[in-house]
């Protein structure tokens, strides 16, 4: 099986994983952007906020995509538990949320990048405007963070929107729950 964490920073992702790994002691563990040694590199460039265009964004996460593909997913789907930070979902996201490229290029290009390959259910850990502010707060912010919480706040509703057009399953997270409260119904979730 094949599942996504997704949520905006700080809503908590990493420690699910780390969580929901422990009960799947042979799963695979990984991440987009950066699960690969290119992948890395694209990460940095992203994170950095280098890039002048919304398109060379996109096709960066693209690039890093189609690598973890062919590294990570498709040589696992079949035999292993794949538990990703972040996905598909969340290129998707936050294109939509920057504008500039039309739905159906979005849904194309990731076919492409994925060869159509998805998480079976993406998880979003929803935060409020409240706590996601509070978390910022405590943290030195990156480059997509400095954009600021109403920018966070359109992406976690781009997500949404993403597992849709990309027609995936989606399990919405009160991100605010306790820790275990949230790995419970992760948990619950995935053996549903």
């Amino acid at each position: 099986m094949y599942i996504a964490i997704e949520g905006i920073d700080t809503a908590g992702k990493s420690t699910q994983i780390e969580a929901i790994s422990k009960h799947f002691p042979n799963a695979i563990v990984t991440k987009e952007p950066g699960a690969t040694d290119i992948g890395r590199e694209i990460r940095e460039m992203v994170l950095s906020a280098r890039t002048k265009s919304k398109k060379a964004e996109f096709l960066l996460f693209l690039a890093d995509r189609a690598e973890h593909m062919l590294e990570v997913i498709e040589p696992n789907i079949d035999s292993k538990m794949i538990i990703s930070d972040r996905s598909a979902v969340s290129g998707v996201a936050y294109a939509l949320t920057q504008g500039g490229i039309k739905k159906e290029e979005l849904v194309s290009l990731n076919n492409f990048a994925t060869n159509g390959v998805y998480p079976e259910k993406v998880f979003l850990l929803r935060l409020t405007k409240e706590e996601l502010e509070e978390r910022l707060s405590q943290k030195e912010l990156d480059g997509i963070e400095l954009r600021g919480s109403e920018y966070l706040l359109a992406i976690q509703d781009s997500i949404v929107e993403a597992t849709k057009l990309l027609g995936l399953e989606l399990v919405e997270i009160d991100a605010t729950l306790s820790r275990q409260e949230i790995t419970q119904n992760i948990l619950t979730n995935i053996k549903s």
